[in-house]
């Protein structure tokens, strides 16, 4: 099984998330695309405004619910903190030896790939699927989904409606979580 691994703090999943997911899995012909929720980016270490790890984890699954081939997976709260991609794509790649792996990173992350941990060997060893982000191009060609996690926590908490903007299934919920 080709299964492309998205990773992020999905601080919340939006519909954006879903969309992109989906769109990867079509395009790219993979047999799944698996949503990590990380506990921990090491780029990310003062986000004070990171909801708690089994509530973000719950929300992507409840949002995921019933998309054919695209899942939330919490493999990452059991590995040692903080979440290094390379550290992940080892220990998946040991968990599941069928499995063949590869990395979506958006055109934003991309740009500062050099920063990340192991990035040569991340290269060498696993394919790399960018997509469009902001004002950053991907290798493959998606419409940009401008959605952010961040307005939605803004949102929340000015009392805006975020219709349309998280799946549907889960606006109460973020509303009530990020309030």
């Amino acid at each position: 099984m080709k299964i492309g691994i998205f990773g992020g703090s999905f601080n919340p999943i939006h519909t954006g998330h879903v969309a992109l997911a989906q769109a990867v899995l079509k395009q790219c012909e993979l047999d799944e695309v698996w949503l990590m929720v990380s506990p921990l980016n090491p780029l990310k270490r003062n986000d004070s405004d990171l909801l708690d790890d089994s509530l973000r984890y719950q929300l992507a699954r409840k949002a995921l619910e019933g998309i054919n081939g695209v899942k939330a997976c919490d493999y990452e709260f059991r590995l040692p903190k903080p979440s290094y991609t390379w550290n992940t794509l080892q220990q998946l790649s040991k968990d599941f030896p069928d499995h063949r792996f590869c990395l979506l990173i958006g055109g934003d992350n991309w740009a500062h790939f050099e920063r990340w941990r192991h990035w040569k060997d991340i290269l060498r060893h696993y394919d790399v699927i960018v997509y469009p982000r902001d004002e950053f191009a991907g290798t493959i060609d998606l419409p940009l989904i401008n959605v952010s996690s961040t307005e939605i926590r803004q949102k929340v908490r000015a009392g805006e409606r975020i219709s349309g903007l998280v799946p549907e299934c889960v606006e109460t919920l973020v509303e009530q979580y990020y309030r």
